[in-house]
């Protein structure tokens, strides 16, 4: 019996060796479909955009009780009953955040409903893992095309009923959804919109939502990379890239980056990794957008005039704070402790520098929005008003509470407990925040 099983398992390693499966991946070219068009159109007068953090569970639990705040913040508005949430027009989600970008993208307030039965309360590292264990497994792992991040993206695609861009496109009232991932040659954010992919000759209609998201979620090391293929210059949407002459640094930036993926024979694949190593908080890829556009105003060239009365970003950071404080020890940290510090205290400083930025430009919106709200030609109305605010963790007023919820391990798998706890805690930071309150009251003036 034992010399049946040895032959057998040689026999599954030799299989495994020879795979040659392969995921999907996107075919083409394609030519790219018409973009989403946010704020445009008579009835949105209300420009509202959600971006979530990545963080595992951890910041996908924290957002879900943040969108079903705003579901319950009711508000009258233009002669009709509506909630914050009915007037979000885009979502932005890295990582753990776009589990639930994507998944409320497709099913609007039913994620509100199923979101935490389907994933939040589902250990999906065990079933990462028991897939892999498979001998269906095994054999495609066995492939140099198929990685461990593929596994997750199975897994997701049955969360998502197998939906893809244009799919969740299609729902009545449906936000932009935005996913962000890394570039792992470059390490720049790679967002899937429609202008990203259409200068790759990609249909974003044709993105799997579960393959965007499980490359948002690919954390290095512990899942691998997926791939793009680049078909740019074949279609009639690729035109030849130019760097901007702006004198703006992050204008440049943007557009140094856009030009690589314009010469498809030196870049023919592009391996996408865990967006929270270049932006954890999905917002700076939609703040560099309206800087590179000129001003607030340009950023809206299909809106009437005098359409837009409210602009509004909330920005939901989940977090977490190294596990352990290594300054407190003399010996050497150990592997595990130094990938931990340089995730969680560089990944930290780089979303205090995203802060910061978000801040500054906010500051410069609101004066551009003072001079242009009421002018011929102006998307704003005269009463035009911007809000902004960020959702954190981090100001939890009792400091054992705030402590053990940004301690919270970055995982696929949480208790109901810690689920539970994350949520009653969005809801209680929302509440309580005074800009949340100030963009409540904005409604009843």
């Amino acid at each position: 019996m034992f010399n049946f099983c040895l032959q057998a398992l040689l026999i599954l390693i030799l299989l495994c060796g020879c795979s040659s499966h392969r995921p999907w991946t996107n075919s083409g070219p394609k030519e790219p479909s018409k973009p989403y068009i946010v704020g445009s159109g008579p009835d949105r007068s209300i420009v509202a955009a959600v971006t979530l953090s990545g963080g595992g569970t951890r910041a996908a639990a924290f957002g879900l009780g943040v969108l079903a705040t705003l579901k319950d913040t009711a508000i009258y508005w233009d002669g009709r009953h509506t909630t914050l949430l009915d007037e979000v027009s885009l979502i932005s989600g890295v990582s753990g955040g776009s589990v639930l970008a994507a998944h409320y993208a497709a099913f609007g307030d039913l994620t509100l409903k199923n979101f935490e039965r389907d994933f939040l309360n589902v250990d999906f590292e065990s079933r990462i893992i028991g897939r892999a264990s498979t001998p269906e497994g095994m054999y495609k792992l066995g492939s140099p095309w198929f990685g461990r991040t593929h596994l997750l993206a199975e897994e997701l695609d049955r969360l998502y009923e197998g939906r893809r861009f244009g799919d969740a496109a299609l729902r009545h009232g449906a936000p932009e959804l935005l996913v962000t991932a890394t570039d792992l040659s470059h390490g720049a954010p790679f967002e899937f919109s429609h202008d990203q992919l259409a200068a790759m000759c990609i249909d974003w209609r044709e993105i799997p939502l579960s393959f965007a998201v499980a490359a948002s979620a690919a954390v290095p090391l512990i899942l691998s990379p997926v791939t793009l293929n680049n078909y740019t210059g074949q279609c009639h949407s690729s035109d030849k890239a130019e760097i901007s002459t702006s004198s703006d640094f992050r204008t440049q930036l943007r557009s140094a980056t856009a030009a690589t993926y314009f010469d498809a024979t030196r870049r023919p694949f592009i391996h996408l990794v865990d967006g929270g190593l270049s932006d954890n908080l999905g917002v700076r890829s939609l703040l560099d957008r309206f800087v590179a556009s000129g001003s607030i105003a340009d950023s809206f060239p299909d809106a009437p005039e005098g359409s837009i009365r409210r602009l509004i970003l909330i920005v939901v950071n989940a977090e977490r704070d190294a596990s352990e404080t290594i300054e407190l020890d003399s010996r050497v940290p150990t592997t595990g402790q130094v990938l931990d510090t340089l995730v969680f205290g560089a990944g930290g400083r780089d979303t205090k520098v995203t802060l910061a930025i978000l801040q500054q430009d906010v500051v410069r919106w609101t004066e551009e929005l003072t001079l242009a709200r009421g002018r011929p030609g102006s998307p704003f109305s005269a009463d035009a008003q911007i809000h902004a605010l960020v959702v954190s963790l981090r100001v939890v007023p009792d400091p054992e509470r705030r402590e053990a919820l940004t301690r919270m391990p970055t995982s696929l798998s949480l208790s109901p407990g810690q689920v539970r706890e994350l949520q009653a805690a969005a809801r209680s930071i929302l509440l309580s925040s005074p800009a949340f309150r100030r963009l409540v009251a904005s409604f009843q003036e």
